[in-house]
């Protein structure tokens, strides 16, 4: 959705992440005791309120089509618009963007791909609402800039909706606790649209890791690292560069969820293990002014920015159980892309970016091997399943589609979704969290147990056992 700037930026500076850069490490205790100087404020889960029940475990009713509506239609939303239409028994039922002629576009696309032409909703920046409390939606899908989503996951939550939002869900504390309470209230799901956790490599390394190949896990290394310094400045996230305006408000890990989501299911998140708290550091903050002084002209709005997120954030998180997740963050600086995807533990590890293994006793003499025959042995049955149609309909080498296909699978057949509202709050808390524990010179500070302590049971996930897409009756 789009804002006037000077709003949007007001917005952002409200935030309450400080800006600026910290060296200082804060010493992380064994274990997953929490350290005697950490900050034990952010760890306190508010109480439910009457009537509020938890939804671990509870399933999608079921839906013999599922109607979705989008709310953003920029590169994101747009990009995200044919997978939805081809999934077998889901129909975009309506599309929502404060500018008019991306609306029309986007409703132009679904009649051209489906025959049925979805309704619209635009005109101002709260038409969002009418779309939520519409009675033509199943589903909600939000791809709008970041400081949006928490607003709109709550209308559509509001007016009865299941919503997926893509990340992060939202940019504050008690924003993921006023999400998590409002899906326990309303009973609707809320959950990140975290693409990567269903990329091949990544479903096939938390099998291997539920295998035991790497045998106990002691630790995990992902991120997001992607050079966007030419995306952020040429408009490509448009409009009003409002991704670029993060990077001059905050200092705070944005986007490390890509790496970090598939390394907090193979350490079972949530479902036997959890992370007590986070300690992060960033670099100084140089790519993106260097970047602008070489290709940026004179008058180009950015020159009345100054940048303060560092281009490097390190974000460490300690497990219950003892283990260690590193997770980064860097769209500042020139370099190849990387989510990096290690795992882990006392029989071995894997590693992507380039991909490799080395396991015991399958290998010896401290050389690398071949991944490829472990990511075919346990390749998960989704890729199997449906990775034709991933790579005809979708992104981001076919794991957009299988995103999209599997939650319109668990709302027609009523399944339990792989991905929560618990999941999908811990896993976005590394923002608000990395911000604060930079703005205390990298002192550690607790992760809540957003759960309200059913973080140990064990249950299913992403690993899920295979099922079928039921038919399409109509």
């Amino acid at each position: 959705m789009v804002e006037a700037t000077p709003s949007r930026r007001t917005f952002l500076q409200g935030v309450g992440l400080a800006a600026g850069a910290a060296g200082a490490t804060g010493i992380l205790a064994a274990g997953g005791a929490l350290p005697a100087a950490a900050d034990q404020d952010t760890a306190a889960a508010p109480a439910r309120g009457k009537g509020q029940r938890s939804m671990i475990g509870v399933p999608f009713e079921r839906h013999d089509e599922v109607r979705i509506g989008l709310i953003g239609l920029g590169n994101r939303g747009m990009g995200m618009l044919s997978g939805w239409t081809a999934v077998p028994g889901a129909v975009v039922t309506a599309v929502c963007d404060t500018l008019p002629d991306r609306a029309d576009r986007a409703a132009d696309t679904v009649q051209s791909e489906t025959g049925r032409r979805p309704t619209i909703f635009t005109g101002g920046d709260r038409a969002y609402e009418e779309l939520c409390a519409s009675d033509e939606v199943d589903l909600v899908y939000v791809a709008t800039p970041w400081e949006w989503h928490f607003r709109q996951g709550m209308a559509a939550v509001k007016g009865g909706k299941h919503v997926g939002i893509e990340l992060p869900i939202a940019t504050e504390l008690k924003e993921l606790w006023q999400l998590v309470d409002a899906s326990e209230r309303a009973r609707r799901h809320v959950f990140l649209m975290e693409n990567c956790s269903y990329g091949r490599n990544e479903l096939a390394i938390l099998r291997m890791a539920h295998d035991g190949l790497f045998g106990e896990l002691t630790n995990g290394h992902g991120g997001y690292l992607h050079d966007l310094r030419d995306l952020l400045f040429s408009g490509y996230y448009e409009p009003d560069d409002w991704r670029r305006a993060w990077h001059a408000t905050i200092d705070a890990s944005f986007y490390a969820m890509h790496g970090l989501a598939p390394i907090a299911a193979c350490m079972d998140i949530n479902r036997g293990d959890r992370f007590t708290h986070l300690t992060a550091t960033s670099s100084a903050a140089l790519g993106l002014a260097d970047y602008r002084e070489r290709f940026m002209p004179a008058d180009h709005p950015s020159w009345t920015e100054t940048y303060v997120k560092g281009d490097r954030t390190t974000s460490m998180l300690m497990t219950e159980k003892g283990r260690m997740v590193r997770a980064e963050h860097d769209v500042s600086s020139p370099r190849p892309y990387s989510r990096i995807n290690s795992i882990a533990g006392t029989r071995g590890l894997f590693e992507d970016y380039p991909t490799r293994i080395y396991v015991e006793p399958d290998h010896s003499g401290h050389q690398w091997a071949d991944a490829q025959p472990y990511l075919d042995r346990y390749d998960h049955w989704l890729w199997r399943k449906v990775g034709d149609d991933a790579a005809n309909n979708g992104g981001h080498g076919g794991m957009d589609y299988i995103l999209q296909w599997r939650i319109v699978q668990q709302m027609r057949a009523g399944l339990v979704p792989d991905i929560d509202v618990y999941d999908s709050a811990v896993w976005c808390s590394s923002v608000p969290l990395s911000g604060e524990s930079i703005r205390k010179g990298g002192r550690p500070v607790a992760v809540p147990d957003f759960t309200r302590g059913r973080w140990s049971e064990s249950r299913p996930g992403l690993d899920s056992e295979e099922t079928d897409m039921p038919a399409v009756t109509k």
